[in-house]
């Protein structure tokens, strides 16, 4: 199989779809692996990287998606790049579509077989895939949260962690998950006073044995939100229902209680956002400010760590990649259920349920498209 990496195109995205180790792995099993010139760059990986590892290089966009057969990327493709897209051909990447409708009906047009990252499975019910960015995101969200509550990005003018005689900034961390847990290491460390809510007790009795006294656990309510949200200076929102759009935990009436100058981090932006008032935005302009408070909304926060993401992502995605690539879609998602259950579009059909409930579009299942 020929496999393409073109250089991603989305706003301040430095990550790469695949490292050289992992193009050598794929030569070594017989394919070819065509990169896009500089796609690498961002995250510190040359082009003479690439050749050593027995890629071809090629200059543009338009010859890695011409002629490779699976792409291979990390960010959604974007309008340029989905109209270069041609049926049958396999597109592996995160797509993010339930708050995307552009996105999934220009992917339902172009015929190609979209996986997705985020909602390929585990044996255990955990996405592997996503794991290692929800990894990063969780614990970059404490960090920009710290810089944006400083006074001259607008925020409160608090120190996350306090100072002898000054009491820390208090953070509310929405979702006990992958992103959620690490959140909170990250903000203990810091010296933060941390609380964590979640509708898992399972999850809750995990946090507190983990964390013991060092945080709070809060079982998520409605109102359980609207009181803590009132105390917070910053609120790192971490809630995710695979493939569907993010409950919106946080509405614009519950916003306006909120400490004038806090801070709300939405990692949870790439699935439509957990407050009413998100909206996504970019490393270049990453904040706005509604009601007096400051959201940070980045849609793809692993990026200003891209080295880190590209390397923590290259060795989860592997596996899968190398079995598309030996087997073909059909035989490897056939094989594979939790493969399986990455399928989001396969040539003109939408086969991820939640995508086509939020679009209101038809469902077809991946076993009926595959014949078993």
């Amino acid at each position: 199989m020929r496999i393409g990496v073109p250089k991603e195109i989305k706003n301040n995205e430095f990550r790469v779809g695949l490292i050289p180790t992992s193009v050598h792995e794929l030569v070594h099993h017989g394919h070819e692996v065509v990169v896009q010139q500089g796609a690498g760059l961002g995250a510190g990986l040359t082009d003479d990287d690439y050749i050593a590892a027995g890629a071809t290089l090629l200059a543009t966009a338009e010859e890695i998606f011409a002629s490779a057969d699976m792409i291979v990327k990390v960010k959604e493709p974007q309008a340029v790049e989905r109209k270069m897209l041609r049926p049958g051909q396999i597109l592996f990447t995160y797509l993010h579509l339930a708050p995307d409708a552009p996105q999934t009906h220009d992917l339902v047009d172009s015929g190609a077989v979209c996986i997705a990252y985020e909602t390929v499975t585990a044996p255990n019910g955990s996405l592997p895939l996503l794991t290692p960015m929800s990894e990063v995101a969780g614990r970059l969200a404490p960090q920009v949260g710290a810089h944006s509550l400083e006074k001259a990005q607008g925020g409160r003018g608090v120190l996350l962690g306090g100072v002898p005689g000054v009491a820390p900034a208090e953070v509310l961390v929405l979702g006990g998950g992958v992103s959620g847990t690490q959140a909170a290491t990250i903000a203990i460390g810091m010296g933060a006073q941390v609380t964590v809510v979640d509708r898992s007790n399972d999850a809750l009795k995990r946090l507190s044995a983990q964390f013991g006294s060092a945080i709070s656990t809060v079982y998520s309510t409605k109102a359980a939100i609207q009181e803590l949200i009132q105390r917070a200076d910053l609120v790192i929102g971490t809630v995710l229902i695979p493939g569907a759009a993010a409950p919106k935990l946080i509405t614009r009436d519950m916003l306006k209680t909120m400490k004038p100058g806090s801070v709300i981090v939405d990692v949870a932006i790439d699935q439509g956002g957990c407050t009413e008032t998100s909206k996504a935005t970019t490393h270049a302009d990453p904040t706005f400010v509604v009601d007096g408070v400051v959201h940070y909304c980045v849609a793809n926060m692993p990026g200003a760590v891209a080295r880190t993401s590209t390397f923590a992502l290259n060795n989860a995605t592997l596996p899968f990649t190398l079995a598309l690539a030996n087997k073909g879609w059909k035989q490897a998602l056939k094989d594979d259920k939790h493969l399986r259950n990455g399928l989001n579009v396969c040539e003109g059909k939408i086969t991820c349920e939640p995508v086509a409930t939020t679009h209101n579009l038809p469902y077809v299942t991946a076993e009926n498209v595959l014949g078993l």
